[in-house]
This record gives C-alpha cells, structure tokens and sequence, in this order.
C-alpha cells in the first residue's frame, strides 16, 4: 500500500516559462531593445545550449564545462556558474543578461504548475497521503509553491544542493523517506527522468514516470499516480 509519494519538481509538478517569455522578461526588465526576430533567434541559441534551467539540456557540451555541468546540482555556487556559463555562450545583446537571465529562472512567476498538480496534491493530503519533493536543484523552490498556493500540501523538501547529494544517489531518497517516517517499499517516487528518478529503485520505491512537456500540451498525467493508490 503507497502511503507516501516522493515527487520531481521541473517536468514534474512545474515547468518553467517558454524561453521567448523567459529572455523577453529579462530583455525587458534591462529597457534593451528587441525585435521579435532577433528575440526568436536568441531565444533559439539559449535553447541549442541549454541555458535555461529546467529547459532542454544542451545539445554540445563545451569541454571545458563537462565537470561543472555534472556537478551543477550540489551546490548554488555550481548551478549559477553552470548556467551562466552556458548562457554566454549564445551570443547575448549584451553579457550582463547571462546573470539576469538566471536571476529571472528562480522567480516563482518564471514557473507554471501543471494542470492538475493541485488536483492531485489535494486529493493526496485528503487521502492521508505524505508528500515529499525530491529535486536535483541549486536554489530553494520552497516560493515556487508558496507563491501558486501549494506549499501547505508538501511535508518535506529534499533539495540536492542542500543535501549535498544529487539523484539517482538513494541517499536522497532514503533521506526523504525518513522525512515521511515511511519504510520505502510504502513510497512512490514520481518523476520525468527514468535514470535520476529511477534510482529510487535500489531502495524498493516504487517509480512512476511522466512526460515533460510544455503545461498545455501534457494531458492530467498526474492522474495515473492517484490510480495507482486505489
């Protein structure tokens, strides 16, 4: 019997904003001038390289940034230069956007939650069910939630870069399950990587896995975790 789920936050729960809304925001913010062309084309490089945290990944790692990137998530010192770094590297009006640009991604108005996120984690609070987020992340989502009004339907919060591990470590999981006082066979673990979300496996969690994809083109996905507690 599940009596606890353990849940992804980026392609999972959130999506961040599209990356033309995301570099306009910013684009704006600075009073630089843009036309919807030259804004489509960057918004078009930052994508090719994978600036946007919780966007693609990039599609041609530098070298020089293989070991930063891998480690991106341990820390909010790493994670900001990884994605900075990534960011100058696509031709950017002007340099001083690669910060803004990161600064805009860990606002909550940069996130959306899925459709039926709320849904779901009402109906699992209703249920007796714990919840726990369980994130490769560099920076605290704990205002994502509070900002869209769901932060009360989480137990706990189990931040890579706060716990100096990153999925698909067990510790990660078996920590957040020990947040929940649950035996991790108890525990379903909801994510949209089969690789770092699936290491809850080694514990005996059960796995669950959605698709990440654009908020209005992912149908109630999240429904399918509420059946497999019935």
């Amino acid at each position: 019997m599940i009596k606890g789920v353990m849940f992804d936050f980026s392609g999972t729960l959130f999506r961040s904003e599209p990356t033309e809304d995301w570099l306009r925001a910013v684009v704006s913010e600075a009073g630089q001038d843009m036309g919807e062309d030259e804004l489509a084309a960057c918004g078009a490089r930052l994508e090719e390289v994978g600036a946007m945290p919780g966007g693609p990944p990039p599609r041609r790692l530098p070298p020089a940034l293989t070991v930063l990137w891998s480690e991106r998530d341990l820390s909010a010192e790493r994670h900001r230069a990884a994605y900075t770094a990534l960011a100058l590297q696509a031709s950017l009006p002007s340099p001083e956007l690669a910060g803004a640009l990161y600064d805009r991604h860990r606002m909550p108005t940069a996130w959306r939650p899925y459709p039926d996120t709320e849904s779901t984690l009402k109906e699992l609070r209703r249920r007796g069910v714990s919840v726990a987020v369980v994130s490769n992340i560099g920076w605290d989502i704990r205002p994502v939630f509070r900002d869209h009004g769901v932060d009360h339907l989480v137990t706990a919060y189990l931040l890579s870069y706060e716990q100096g591990t990153q999925k698909p470590d067990p510790v990660l999981f078996q920590t957040a399950c020990d947040r929940l006082d649950l035996a991790p066979d108890d525990v379903l673990m909801v994510g949209d990587d089969p690789t770092a979300d699936g290491g809850a496996v080694a514990l005996g969690c059960k796995v669950h896995l959605v698709d990440h994809l654009p908020v209005d083109r992912r149908p109630a996905a999240l429904a399918a975790v509420l059946a497999l507690l019935d």
